[in-house]
């Protein structure tokens, strides 16, 4: 009687596949790093737009982070994830952009600020229902980019690192080249505002709303 040998399934490592996809391009294979970028790009611009604020430097950035990725693939040690490491090159030509412009030249990572994660005290309105029942999803999405517009470089970069792109604390410190402490004091500053913005608009329309219907 013959014994039945159950099939052994090895689970495909993420990771170890994209790491081999590097290699690849570091030797030369422009499909492996074709592979890459399709991969990424989306994120790349997602990101880059929401910190240049503009369709065109987007665009730059993502051509120009991955051109700059490829050029310095052997700068690339595999210590931490590919994706972080391109997300730093692309951070820092967004950030090129925004100094480039006459009316940012001052935007800067290194802007002195708190970095203890000292209570923060705050005036912030209830909001007296819940928006999702007045606003579709497409607008609170509006609503809330053009809030994310209007912070500050050092904490809207950091605020899409973190919330929207869901990189570890340690990864957008990485990234940014910050400490641990900073991330966490810019993020928590970014939220703060978000939430007085947020408030804001919505008690503002709530109150165009009530008139309408009166």
């Amino acid at each position: 009687m013959e014994h039945e040998h159950p099939e052994v399934t090895t689970a495909i490592d993420p990771a170890a596949v994209e790491l081999a996809l590097v290699d690849r391009a570091r030797n030369g294979d422009v499909t492996a790093f074709g592979e890459l970028i399709s991969k990424y790009e989306r994120r790349v611009y997602r990101m880059a737009r929401q910190i240049t604020q503009n369709d065109e430097d987007a665009e730059d950035v993502l051509q120009e982070a991955f051109l700059k990725a490829f050029e310095h693939l052997d700068s690339f040690q595999g210590q931490s994830k590919f994706y972080t490491w391109l997300t730093r090159i692309a951070v820092n030509e967004s950030l090129m952009k925004l100094r480039k412009r006459k009316s940012d030249r001052t935007v800067s990572l290194d802007e002195n600020i708190e970095t203890e994660e000292e209570p923060i005290v705050r005036e912030i309105a209830v909001w007296d229902d819940n928006p999702e029942l007045r606003y579709s999803q497409e607008e609170i999405r509006q609503i809330l980019d053009k809030a994310i517009d209007g912070l500050k470089p050092i904490f809207r970069t950091v605020f899409i690192l973190r919330d929207v792109e869901e990189l570890s604390t340690e990864e957008t410190a990485e990234v940014l080249g910050l400490s641990i402490a900073a991330v966490k004091s810019r993020l928590l500053r970014a939220r703060l505002q978000l939430r007085e913005k947020l408030t804001r608009v919505f008690k503002r329309k709530g109150e165009q709303i009530l008139g309408y219907a009166k």
